[in-house]
């Protein structure tokens, strides 16, 4: 079993900064990819970030290119989400995942292996 703690979340204003943490424990895999989903209230949860544990490939939804960054530990166990210029429209409960296998499907399949418990990150206006 992988265990995957998610932290940072919280309240910030429109033009604001956040940084999420997701540390993952248990068991390992040789290859594998960690990531970011996100999901508003009404909204079907969507895909938002991935990054290989090689921390060689990374993915971005569209929406996000340019303001969020995602990036990886050196012990290639905890991933963060460095988020940028937030809006309203990023208000949501973001959800850290892991997937047995490579990053390109979890963006393509969005049906990770393992999931945080969700962190709620609220940008007003």
């Amino acid at each position: 079993q992988v265990q995957l703690v998610e932290s940072g979340g919280g309240l910030v204003q429109a033009g604001g900064s956040l940084t999420l943490s997701c540390a993952a424990s248990g068991r390992t895999f040789d290859t594998y990819a960690m990531g970011w989903f996100r999901q508003a209230p009404g909204k079907e949860r969507e895909f938002v970030a991935a990054i290989s544990g090689s921390n060689i490939v990374r993915y971005y939804e569209d929406s996000v290119k340019g303001r969020f960054t995602i990036s990886i530990d050196n012990a290639k166990t905890t991933v963060y989400l460095q988020m940028n210029s937030l809006n309203p429209e990023d208000t949501a409960v973001y959800y850290c995942a892991l997937l047995k296998g490579a990053a390109q499907r979890m963006r393509i399949t969005k049906a990770p292996d393992y999931w945080g418990q969700g962190t709620q990150v609220t940008v007003s206006s």
